[in-house]
């Protein structure tokens, strides 16, 4: 009975993981560019006793926190602000946290009080140098495919264009890319590939969460389904262990 119920309590124990993941794909749905959180895939260990024949198998839900690099749906808005990766590729950010440079592709841009450029959840976007862009007051502006930004400066001629800033993007082909404990993509070893500008940037759309909401539902109910059938199992081994008690007891004179 020690195995079982060890059995279902490693289970248990591995359901959190991907509990947490599937919520957190959820409750992001609606967030410009988020990428789906995939479960750790784990391995499996063995537990060897003193003295004893037989070993314990577990299933330990260890390693990067990995994430699906699939597209998400793109969706023409018209906003001057709104810019989208058009393939493969993702823009640079000083995240607002205070944490370490990563890479997003979320493209709901908007220009702060000190006239810095943000992303929604006011993450700064960084330029090809990895230095926050300012951008001066302006009637219109203009994001080209390379991601260079033009703009109308308020003084200026009608129609007359001037470049300010380059935003930085990579195609990180040869990088292995995770998700840190802050929920930010960087390589694994914590740190940012070098800006190659290979990533094709189109303006006016915004790309959506890659979350497909239906396989996110179904899976959350098979989840609670399986810590369901766990928990059943342990409460067997305990009505198993007491009958098993009662038949060895002593008979009473």
């Amino acid at each position: 009975m020690d195995r079982l119920v060890h059995t279902a309590l490693n289970s248990i124990k591995n359901l959190a993981d991907q509990r947490v993941a599937s919520a957190n794909n959820l409750a992001n749905m609606n967030v410009p560019g988020y990428r789906r959180d995939l479960p750790n895939e784990g391995r499996a260990f063995f537990i060897d006793g003193p003295d004893s024949l037989t070993s314990r198998a577990m299933q330990l839900e260890k390693g990067p926190h990995t994430f699906s690099s699939e597209l998400g749906m793109v969706s023409r808005t018209g906003e001057p602000m709104d810019i989208a990766i058009a393939d493969e590729g993702y823009l640079f950010i000083k995240p607002q946290t205070g944490g370490d440079t990563a890479l997003s592709r979320r493209g709901d841009m908007r220009i702060g009080p000190d006239g810095r450029l943000l992303n929604g959840a006011g993450d700064l976007m960084l330029d090809t140098a990895l230095q926050p862009i300012n951008l001066p007051p302006s009637r219109a502006m203009v994001v080209d495919q390379s991601g260079t930004i033009w703009i109308e400066p308020l003084d200026g001629a009608p129609g007359e264009q001037v470049q300010v800033a380059t935003l930085a993007t990579v195609v990180a082909e040869e990088k292995t890319l995770e998700k840190g404990g802050d929920g930010q993509v960087r390589v694994t070893d914590g740190t940012v590939p070098a800006p190659n500008q290979g990533a094709r940037v189109m303006q006016g759309v915004l790309e959506g969460a890659n979350v497909n909401v239906t396989e996110e539902l179904v899976a959350s109910i098979d989840l609670q389904r399986t810590f369901e059938i766990n928990l059943r199992m342990i409460t067997t081994a305990q009505e198993v262990d007491e009958a098993g008690t009662r038949l060895m007891r002593m008979p009473e004179s």
